[in-house]
Parts: C-alpha cells; sequence; structure tokens
C-alpha cells in the first residue's frame, strides 16, 4: 500500500483505537509502546472540543505554527510562511497551532476563520487543532474542514504568526512537523510518520479481535463466562484441564 493508502485506511478507526495500538496498553501484544502513557504528552486533554463530529476521523502531517500578539521588534513570518510549509509537506495535513496569548485575552482570540481555513483547504489541508477558539463555524461547515478547539468566539484583535514549523504543545499533546496526527470527536493522537504502517497493521489486528471478544460478551449470560471471555478463553476450559 501506498501512504495515501494507508492515511485513507486509517479513518476507518476512531481515535481511541489508535491510541490503543500507539502507546495505551504497553503490556499488550499489538500495542507498539511508542510512548510512556502518562509521562509523554502524546494526545489531547479534555480541554478541546470537536466542532464537526459528524466527519468522522480525519488524519494528515503536523503542520505547526505558534501565534500571539505583535511584537515590534520581530516581523520575521507571516501566514504565507504557513502556507507555503503546508503546501511543501507531505499530503493531506493537519494544521496544529499554539496560541500563545495573555491570559486575559485568551479565550477572546476568534483566530481561525473562513478565509483562513479556505486558503489552507486548496492545498491540502484537511484539518486544525488549537489550544484555543476560532470562528466562522457555520461558515466552515459545508466545506467539511475539520477543527479541534477549546471552543468559539465572534472576534480578535492584532495577532501575529511567531513560528512556523516548530514543536507546539496543544492541549497536553507535544507535536514536531511531520508527525501523523490522527483525530476525531474523542480528541487526537500523534506518532512518527515511520510508524504508520505499523500502526494500521495494528489497528486492524486490535479491531478484529476486539469484535471478536464483544460477540463472545454478547452471548454471554454469567460473569463467570464473563471472567473467562476476558481471561482469554472459553468458559469451562479451566475445569477441563483440571
Amino acid at each position: 500500500m501506498t501512504e495515501q493508502e494507508m492515511l485513507s485506511e486509517l479513518k476507518n478507526f476512531d481515535t481511541p483505537s489508535i491510541t490503543n495500538v500507539v502507546a495505551t496498553y504497553p503490556g499488550d501484544p499489538l500495542c507498539l509502546g511508542l510512548y510512556n502513557p502518562w509521562s509523554e504528552n502524546w494526545y489531547t486533554d479534555q480541554s478541546l472540543r470537536c466542532m464537526y463530529p459528524e466527519l468522522g476521523p480525519t488524519v494528515g502531517y503536523a503542520v505547526t505554527c505558534t501565534f500571539g500578539l505583535p511584537d515590534p521588534n520581530y516581523s520575521g513570518v507571516s501566514f504565507m510562511d504557513v502556507l507555503d510549509a503546508l503546501d511543501a509537506s507531505p499530503k493531506p495535513t493537519i494544521f496544529v497551532f499554539q496560541q500563545k496569548f495573555p491570559p486575559e485575552i485568551q479565550g477572546k482570540v476568534g483566530l481561525a476563520g473562513g478565509n483562513m481555513t479556505t486558503a489552507m483547504q486548496a492545498i491540502g489541508c484537511v484539518g486544525a487543532i488549537s489550544n484555543g477558539p476560532s470562528r466562522d463555524i457555520d461558515e466552515i461547515r459545508p466545506m467539511k474542514f475539520q477543527y479541534l478547539l477549546s471552543g468559539i468566539t465572534a472576534g480578535h484583535g492584532a495577532q501575529a504568526i511567531h513560528a512556523v514549523n516548530v514543536p507546539v504543545s496543544v492541549a497536553g499533546m507535544d507535536v514536531a512537523p511531520g508527525e501523523i496526527i490522527h483525530m476525531d470527536e474523542n480528541g487526537a493522537v500523534k506518532f512518527p510518520a515511520d510508524k504508520l504502517s505499523a500502526v494500521l497493521e495494528n489497528v486492524r489486528a486490535l479491531q478484529k479481535h476486539e469484535a471478536e471478544r464483544m460477540a463472545q460478551m454478547r452471548q454471554a449470560t454469567s460473569a463467570a463466562e464473563l471472567r473467562a471471555i476476558f481471561g482469554g478463553h472459553s468458559y469451562g476450559d479451566e475445569e477441563e484441564e483440571s
């Protein structure tokens, strides 16, 4: 399979399933153990909202950026540099932008709107994640472009890009440019691009295993049967062995 085909197939799985094979259960043979589950910041926390849960899972390569108030001593980059980075990246892309505004205004920065989203989508961007709010939610909805945000707000004041394609931290997830992002209404998870094939192979196996186990549980009629299923064997096996 090509990378594009693998990315497309990953959209058949929800984000919790991806976290399960990336790092959640390091003792499970299907878990790659890419991160220490608690000590590393590899998935998002509860501070984000999925703006369009009906779109389902979204997958892409991370392009990153930091925003803040204009700095009179610095004007080295602009949104055009973001568009250049999105254009140069493997596709599809997910824009991960960390907002670094003062606490008194950080909840009122309606940063990304319809114009910005239209420009990003034109060059292969399929979604965005930010630790702050944005706006134009109704205008963006028909574009089928996913957003994970802290919320929504109607306006903003002067703002500026401080850096493009640098490591960022958004809602408890540390992201480097080029990492793969998988996100849905549960949140987002990241993993290295060179693990794409392994993540897909393991999540396929996990889905099959969980479907079989849940089918068995639906047929169970007692706690003893459920205990046997969770233990990985059929009810009555232990009695036969003894």
